[in-house]
């Protein structure tokens, strides 16, 4: 495997240990100030990177820009909350059915049509009532899913119509924007120690930074099925880090679930290659 093969993966390591770091902020400033706080070190990196003309944009290209924004924002907000309720393990397994299940929607083959039943197998056994069930937390893991189907969706829009970079640049900063008030209500609130604004910037960096620029390599240089492999482990990284980072333990239901989650994108995506 060579290094260009080693970056996704780096990536998605980055990504949740990202998330892990700013879980240690909650405490303080709650998901909703560790979310504002990664969206303001998210949108000067892109912003950097892509250097949007903003001026040249016309109403065709700025409504979905700014739908991305808004959704690019309710994404993060609800898997940090989920996460803060149910452990990053199993909210990030959720979200994963966003992406699982836009490529499964466009498939007529039957293979996918089995995958499908695998990954709702696996939800179920996640979901399964129970005394402990936070069914509040698993909602917003499945708000993040579908947050995460449409912001593939609107990026292709934006993709089409806003050269390079510039229309995701664009809705970053818009989502900045929009946590602005929400950074100032948690700061006036519950005033940020340094440690916890330390782990929120953290998060930022490493979960937004880092995977956006190692994305954008990748892409360049690696097919999208086997971008989609590497992404898939994304619900065991995150599993793994939650427990060694944070102590979160799953059982073995847990494990099974996130497994057939797994095990049904990495099926439908090498049944493609085949």
């Amino acid at each position: 495997m060579g290094c260009r093969h080693l970056i996704p993966a780096g990536g998605s390591l980055s990504n949740q240990f990202g998330a892990a770091i700013g879980s240690l902020a909650f405490p303080v400033l709650g998901p909703a100030g560790v979310v504002a706080v990664r969206q303001y070190v998210a949108a000067p990196v892109l912003l950097a990177v892509a250097r949007p003309r903003l001026r040249t944009f016309t109403w065709r290209q700025w409504w979905p820009v700014l739908l991305l924004g808004l959704v690019f924002g309710t994404m993060n907000l609800s898997l940090y909350s989920a996460a803060d309720r149910i452990g990053l393990g199993l909210a990030v397994t959720l979200e994963f059915l966003g992406p699982l299940g836009i490529a499964l929607a466009a498939s007529r083959r039957r293979v996918d049509a089995c995958c499908g039943l695998i990954a709702a197998t696996g939800v179920v056994i996640l979901m399964r009532p129970q005394p402990s069930t936070d069914y509040a937390g698993m909602g917003l893991g499945l708000l993040a899913a579908g947050c995460w189907a449409s912001y593939i969706l609107l990026n292709r829009t934006v993709g089409r119509r806003v050269p390079g970079a510039q229309g995701s640049a664009a809705a970053a900063g818009l989502s900045a924007l929009l946590f602005l008030p929400v950074g100032l209500v948690v700061a006036l609130r519950h005033p940020p120690t340094v440690g916890a604004a330390g782990c929120a910037v953290a998060a930022g960096v490493l979960s937004s930074a880092v995977p956006y620029l190692a994305d954008l390599f990748t892409l360049r240089h690696v097919s999208a099925p086997a971008f989609g492999l590497f992404m898939s482990v994304n619900p065991v990284l995150a599993a793994v880090v939650g427990w060694i980072v944070l102590g979160q333990q799953l059982g073995g239901p847990e494990w099974a679930g996130i497994g057939a989650v797994v095990a049904a994108n990495t099926v439908s995506i090498a049944a493609r290659r085949c």
